[in-house]
């Protein structure tokens, strides 16, 4: 119906792909950016921002059936072995469960967007390829700090 296959998304089933749809409808014009899908689901942080000191930013609260499929979609990614459950056990180590689903279905909702204004199939990469980009990540974020105090990281070698 969609042009593309949202069950290849894991975590997303028959069920959940066609409460998005029912919900959203077919017509994507609707929503001029990826962050209007996002905000009228009411999966974005919010930003209440006075003099540059973030107030809050947790997420509105909305009856949204959308977006509760989207978050049951997300706590189900929690035993997954791909990129999206690394993503989520990653996102509840560093805050609350309720947090890292939102943050989760927020992901979703995003690629689900994509795929469908798009057209393109998602391929997942693997929880190991995953893994390796976020520790790369830290890597380089870790030798530019370290270059801004005027120090020069060192990679210890690997006992055998």
């Amino acid at each position: 119906m969609c042009g593309v296959d949202l069950t290849r998304i894991d975590g997303i089933n028959v069920t959940t792909a066609l409460a998005v749809i029912s919900e959203t409808g077919a017509d994507r014009s609707r929503f001029a950016t990826v962050k209007h899908f996002t905000c009228w689901l009411g999966l974005c942080p919010g930003t209440r921002i006075t003099g540059g000191k973030v107030m809050s930013s947790k997420t509105k609260r909305c009856a949204n059936r959308a977006a509760q499929a989207l978050r049951l979609a997300a706590a189900a990614l929690r035993t997954s072995q791909s990129a999206l459950g690394a993503y989520f056990r990653r996102m509840c180590a560093r805050m609350d469960k309720p947090k890292a689903t939102t943050a989760a279905a927020h992901k979703l909702a995003r690629l689900i967007y994509t795929m469908l204004t798009k057209g393109e199939e998602y391929i997942d990469q693997g929880q190991d390829y995953y893994e390796e980009r976020y520790r790369e990540r830290v890597l380089r974020n870790l030798t530019q700090r370290a270059e801004k105090m005027g120090m020069k990281l060192v990679a210890l070698e690997q006992p055998a």
